[in-house]
């Protein structure tokens, strides 16, 4: 069984949005073809509260992207994005969401962020994804979304670990730098996962 995992396609992603991912937008009409391709399909949702510490305007001082430690991690300090409830965290409309048969909402713990869709960045708490998935017999992801170099990223990596095949669809995401993006790939690879593009799944 093979799911395709739709990562964080939320409007502070794309273009006008809080965190804008550069060209995130061109990735909506790959995604809502690709959808037709699986039986099972999730998506993952930013979800933060207004004090999350992973946000700049929550530490006196601090600028955008400014890298600080939180809960003993390398943390990058965002602009604040996908409040809980807001505009900029619900999902596109442009995107197809139709076919999608759960949400999966992380980030919500306001003492650490959280990229994956499997864990937070400490891995103290699952989202239940993994038990999601195994339930419904999956064995093979493929994702789709944004950010390439940090959610779908860490999204990849966790399911990896938590021993499903998975696969990144390369023209289906847009990182925030390409050479983040670049050394997310070789991690992925190095790891067992593959890069895809969408053409040979249509």
């Amino acid at each position: 069984m093979k799911a395709l995992l739709l990562i964080d396609i939320q409007n502070d992603f794309l273009p006008g949005g809080a965190l804008a991912v550069p060209e995130g937008d061109a990735i909506i009409p790959v995604v809502n073809r690709l959808q037709e391709q699986f039986d099972l399909v999730i998506a993952t949702q930013d979800w933060h509260p207004e004090g999350h510490k992973s946000f700049a305007s929550n530490h006196a001082g601090k600028k955008t992207f400014e890298v600080i430690e939180l809960q003993g991690l390398k943390q990058v300090l965002w602009p604040d994005h996908c409040l809980q409830g807001s505009t900029g965290a619900a999902f596109s409309e442009a995107a197809d969401m139709r076919k999608v048969e759960a949400i999966f909402r992380k980030g919500m713990n306001p003492e650490i962020d959280s990229y994956s869709g499997f864990y937070d960045n400490g891995h103290l708490k699952s989202t239940g994804l993994t038990d999601y998935l195994r339930s419904k017999e999956v064995t093979e992801v493929y994702l789709a979304g944004l950010a390439a170099d940090y959610c779908v990223y860490f999204t990849a990596k966790d399911a990896l670990q938590e021993g499903f095949k998975a696969y990144v669809i390369e023209d289906a995401t847009r990182a925030i730098s390409p050479e983040g993006f670049d050394k997310a790939k070789a991690d992925i690879e190095s790891k067992g996962g593959k890069l895809v593009q969408s053409h040979t799944l249509i």
